[in-house]
């Protein structure tokens, strides 16, 4: 199974939402239950990308593909993002574009029968192309969306409730045979819903 994981760090993420984000994606990659899913298959392991995204033209990868082997292979990437420092990121949100990054991504990753995006977000699309247009284009053949939304930074998309920015994950951008979406309530849950989401993902493989 290869994941392409992409976060927003669009204009409504500060700094301190930035930290939970990361040091949350390291915390739920190294939870007993999540590196115990990484590391059964190691003839066949996963293999991880992580990016980050905000409008069309922002797109960093942080952590190019690498199979997971080892609990110390884990550990190295979490290590990696938790030391890696904010860049300024551009205020819109593109996640259409963000979804055809990870589909290119997922292209020159190491050949797997599941091929999966799994993006965080904050807020509905707002620039670049948009994702119910880009999910049924060629590159996003046979690769699943996932979505995990966040409440926090929704003042900053005109009141949009997370009950509605989820429905519109679910109607707008996730893609393929078993998708779903998955909700943090706020940046500190984030940790929490990204380990119950990477868990119901690694189920399938």
């Amino acid at each position: 199974q290869s994941l392409a994981l992409g976060l927003d760090v669009s204009g409504s993420v500060d700094l301190d939402e930035y930290r939970l984000q990361l040091d949350g994606l390291a915390a739920a990659l190294t939870d007993p239950q999540v590196a115990s899913a990484l590391l059964t298959g190691v003839d066949r392991p996963v293999v991880l990308a992580v990016y980050e995204w905000s409008d069309e033209s922002f797109q960093r990868l942080l952590i190019d593909w690498i199979a997971i082997t080892t609990a110390a292979e884990l550990e190295g990437v979490a290590q990696r993002l938790r030391d890696t420092p904010r860049q300024p990121a551009p205020h819109t949100t593109a996640i259409g574009a963000a979804m055809l990054y990870g589909a290119a991504l997922l292209a020159r990753a190491p050949a797997c029968l599941k091929r999966t995006i799994d993006l965080s977000g904050d807020g509905k699309n707002n620039s670049g192309p948009r994702p119910q247009d880009v999910r049924n284009a060629a590159p996003l053949a046979g690769i699943v969306v996932n979505g995990l939304t966040i409440g926090d930074g929704l003042m900053d998309h005109g009141d949009v409730t997370i009950g509605e920015l989820s429905a519109y994950y679910k109607a707008q951008v996730i893609h393929g045979p078993g998708a779903f979406v998955m909700t943090a309530q706020s940046f500190e849950g984030y940790a929490e819903a990204m380990a119950r989401k990477l868990l119901k993902e690694l189920e399938g493989a």
